[in-house]
């Protein structure tokens, strides 16, 4: 049996549901009993409702890439281990530093995606004598 290709309800659900809990496409895309990638993208091309779906959930998923961030900065229990020379506990460089580069791989593709909310605004403010250069980090986020 060869992926589907054909727009089932049962499929278009399982591909909101999984978009909206943070998923990419690609990962939706993988398992063998799930359409490909551009057979998603055929059926966006071709019916603007399941595009207009497609979007809604995306903007719901990105929300819980957000908050999939705050959850990885709040669990501190692997960051520190206990040092085989002294026996004392030690920061686990290794484990914070992959928890960071989540977070911000996580962050940067946020802000690619939906600028407006999740990523930077400059703006310049003043006189044309004297320009003031405001930075927001992280957009409109609430």
């Amino acid at each position: 049996m060869g992926r589907p290709t054909k727009k089932t309800p049962e499929v278009v659900e399982r591909i909101l549901t999984l978009l909206s809990s943070g998923k990419t496409l690609c990962s939706i895309c993988e398992p063998d009993d799930m359409p490909d990638r551009d057979q998603v993208y055929r059926w966006m091309q071709d019916d603007a409702d399941f595009r207009g779906m497609i979007k809604d959930a995306r903007e719901k998923g990105y929300d819980a890439i957000a908050d999939e961030c705050v959850k990885i900065a709040d669990f501190a229990a692997l960051d520190t281990l206990i040092s085989e020379k002294t026996g004392n506990p030690m920061i686990d460089s290794e484990w914070v530093q992959r928890s960071k580069l989540r977070i911000d791989t996580r962050l940067r593709l946020l802000a690619k995606w939906s600028p407006k909310r999740y990523g930077d605004k400059m703006e310049v403010t003043g006189t044309g004598l004297a320009p003031v250069l405001k930075i927001t980090i992280g957009g409109d986020v609430n």
